[in-house]
C-alpha cells in the first residue's frame, strides 16, 4: 500500500479475530437486535480507536454500516469512509497530476 502514502492501522478485531459489520449478518435490512448498541456501531467505535481519519473497506456493505455507524458517532466532519478503491483512484490521479 506504499502507493497510498498512508499508515495504515488494524483495528483490534482483525485478521483470524475479524468482525463483521453486521451487513453479512443481514442487518443492514433489518431492525437492530436487542443488544447494548448496533453492531455497526461497536464496529465503527474500534476504527475511531485507532485515531483514523479515513476508515478503508473493500466492501460496499462495509461502507454502509461504517458510514452509518460515523454518522452515528457524530464524527462525519472528522471521518470519512472511503472503499479502498477509492483511495488506490484518487493516489494514482494525483500521482498523474504531478506527473504532468
Amino acid at each position: 500500500m506504499s502507493a497510498l502514502d498512508a499508515d495504515l492501522v488494524e483495528m483490534k478485531s482483525c485478521r483470524t479475530k475479524g468482525l463483521c459489520c453486521g451487513a453479512g449478518g443481514a442487518q443492514m435490512f433489518k431492525e437492530p437486535e436487542k443488544g447494548d448498541k448496533d453492531i455497526n456501531v461497536a464496529r465503527t467505535e474500534e476504527a475511531l480507536a485507532t485515531n483514523a481519519e479515513i476508515i478503508a473497506t473493500g466492501c460496499p456493505f462495509c461502507m454502509t454500516m461504517m458510514g452509518d455507524g460515523v454518522k452515528a458517532k457524530d464524527k462525519e466532519t472528522s471521518v470519512k469512509v472511503f472503499d479502498i478503491a477509492e483511495l488506490i483512484a484518487q493516489a494514482n490521479k494525483i500521482k498523474n497530476d504531478s506527473n504532468a
